[in-house]
């Protein structure tokens, strides 16, 4: 039975979290890790994500233009052209738009930043992947070395939801990679921020794996004991399972 297309979407109401350098990177090294056909859908208005994927020399991760009249078509297409993994970038503050964009999601990843403003602001968030029941997860972003902060606020996080066990931190080159199309994985390969950006997709992808074994149960074989690893979140607790042309 072939994998489904799974899609990831980025959401955060708070701007300024990294949210669209961080998907940019995950479908990067997605596609770099050998997941399969990887695509892109930027449904900020301010096209951030697009800009960037413009300025790419590399054919992957492909793109998909798309706005809000036009996504369900777009994700449609992308599953007939067989994409295994689309990963969709949203507006910040549009509480509707954002609402939208999650009703398609499998997972909803959360970038906050590890500061009292970023923290009070994913309730909207939360409440929105709530409300369609998506699984969802925290990716604590852009923090500091060593800085009590960062694990304080996966503490606090921890309390609405999942929070994945590697933290992005803050450098120079993880945003300085964005400028021309690239990422750190290709502009500083083995530098500390592709590494850490490495660590997170291995756990992504593990949740996928974790999702198609769960499609599987249904209607084959359990997978044999051991297969997947159990993911842990920040607080060391097991977590709960659950081609380069644009195309109009």
């Amino acid at each position: 039975m072939p994998s489904p297309m799974r899609i990831f979407v980025f959401a955060s109401q708070k701007g300024g979290s990294g949210k669209t350098t961080l998907a940019g990177h995950i479908a990067v090294q997605a596609a770099l890790a050998g997941h399969g056909r990887v695509a892109m859908i930027d449904t900020d208005p301010q096209g951030s994500m697009e800009k960037w994927w413009e300025a790419r020399l590399a054919d992957e991760p492909g793109y998909y233009k798309a706005d809000m009249t036009s996504l369900t078509g777009a994700i449609a297409k992308a599953r007939h052209d067989g994409v295994r993994l689309l990963v969709i970038d949203t507006p910040p503050a549009i509480t509707r738009a954002i609402s939208e964009v999650v009703a398609h999601a499998d997972l909803v990843l959360v970038p906050t930043r590890p500061s009292p403003h970023d923290l009070r602001a994913v309730g909207p968030t939360v409440d929105i992947a709530e409300w369609h029941k998506k699984q969802m997860v925290f990716l604590v972003n852009a923090a500091t070395p060593r800085a009590r902060i960062t694990s304080d606020a996966a503490v606090a996080l921890s309390q609405h939801g999942t929070v994945a066990p590697v933290t992005i931190h803050h450098r120079v080159e993880f945003a300085a990679a964005m400028i021309d199309g690239r990422t750190v994985m290709e502009a500083k390969p083995g530098g500390k921020s592709a590494l850490e950006v490495q660590a997170l997709w291995t756990y992504l992808a593990d949740r996928l794996q974790r999702m198609d074994a769960a499609d599987q149960e249904l209607c084959g074989p359990l997978p044999p004991k051991g297969a997947y690893r159990t993911n842990l979140n920040a607080l060391g607790q097991r977590a709960p399972i659950f081609g380069r042309r644009v195309v109009s």
